[in-house]
């Protein structure tokens, strides 16, 4: 057995250095063409962006292609050839499907790139963006199942247990899609998210009682974030099957509103003056909407609305409560008798009963 591993080494001494060395040259050749190429070319150019996304995975391509090329031109009585063949046969599937998931995400970068958010254009900039991730993750999907399929092809045992799955492909194909309906689900539903667009990345939404923003959308969830930095992770098709609220569909201006309640002793003109002075103070006001109105009222006391608006939600949020502590405290200083009060009449029960009005009859 010594002797046979003596014969093989010997055998491999010569083709295996040559084959070393081929694979080493073409390694050094590729990083000093990389550096070349990124030394004299803008890195904000396409072309630029889709060499820096697959950089290792082509290198390791172009150094599989020549060790490939290596061990076709080797002698075929060398001992372990095909092992060897076979194993850097399903390597370079693996690195081309690599190299292939790297361009097709440097797509959707190439694609966000050449749309930029600008001003007024912020709608279309960022559908392209929601669109392009969510079509660029399907992609990169069925490019690793082909890959996964190709590089188990390469085993024989594979390829002949293919052919007797066939036969019995179209029972496997409904447990197939019964055990993956909600991968399958969430699929689709993304698709039609991405076609239909009610929400984009960035998109302001109110879902199940959480304020957020869409930070990620992959191609089964949603990631949401939410006012406080939390994350809400959310699954695609319930978007489909469920209510939400959109506040930036068409655009991002938002009404805020402030209620507060006061005595009907209390007059409207100088809150109106008042509403209107803190709204012109604060930066978050756009200037559109200044509106103040009595909305509803009880036995003890009055509603008043104060609405506002903002050029998107945070603002209106921050507005809303700069609003709400200025009139508070207005009122508290100018206007304290008038705060919301419980009245009640004292009777005397004895008094009633005699039929004659009481002294300690009053009110308060």
């Amino acid at each position: 057995m010594l002797k046979a591993l003596e014969t093989g080494l010997q055998a491999w001494l010569l083709p295996g250095l040559t084959s070393l060395a081929a694979v080493a040259a073409t390694y050094v050749v590729y990083r000093l063409s990389l550096a070349l190429i990124r030394h004299f070319t803008d890195s904000r150019t396409v072309p630029r962006l889709f060499l820096d996304a697959a950089a290792r995975a082509l290198g390791v391509v172009s150094c599989l292609l020549v060790l490939n090329g290596m061990l076709s031109a080797v002698p075929g009585d060398l001992p372990l050839l095909a092992g060897l063949q076979q194993m850097a046969t399903l390597l370079l599937i693996l690195a081309l499907t690599w190299a292939a998931v790297r361009l097709t995400s440097a797509i959707g970068e190439v694609i966000v790139h050449l749309n930029p958010v600008l001003e007024g254009q912020w709608k279309r900039a960022r559908k392209v963006e929601t669109q392009t991730r969510f079509l660029v993750r399907c992609l990169n999907v069925l490019i690793v199942i082909l890959g996964l399929g190709a590089a188990l092809m390469t085993f024989e045992s594979v390829r002949q247990l293919g052919a007797s799955l066939l036969a019995s492909a179209g029972v496997g194909g409904i447990i197939l899609g019964f055990a993956a309906r909600p991968v399958l689900s969430n699929l689709l539903a993304g698709m039609q998210i991405a076609l239909t667009q009610p929400f984009r990345i960035d998109d302001v939404l109110y879902v199940q009682g959480e304020w957020c923003w869409v930070e990620e959308v992959t191609a089964t969830y949603v990631v949401l974030r939410v006012w406080d930095l939390r994350r809400l992770i959310v699954p695609l098709q319930w978007f489909i099957e469920n209510p939400f609220q959109n506040w930036s569909r068409n655009t991002a201006d938002m009404l805020g509103t402030v209620f507060i309640w006061v005595d009907y002793t209390m007059p409207i003109d100088p809150l109106r003056t008042e509403f209107g002075r803190l709204l012109r103070a604060s930066k978050q006001w756009d200037g559109n909407v200044e509106l103040v109105q009595v909305t509803d009222s009880s036995d003890q006391a009055m509603q008043i609305r104060f609405l506002m608006s903002a050029p998107d939600s945070s603002q209106s949020w921050e507005l809303r409560c700069i609003v709400r502590e200025g009139l508070v405290t207005y009122i508290q200083q100018a206007y304290p008798e008038q705060l919301p009060r419980v009245r009640a009449r004292l009777v005397d029960t004895d008094a009633m009963s005699s039929g004659s009005p009481s002294d300690d009859d009053r009110s308060g």
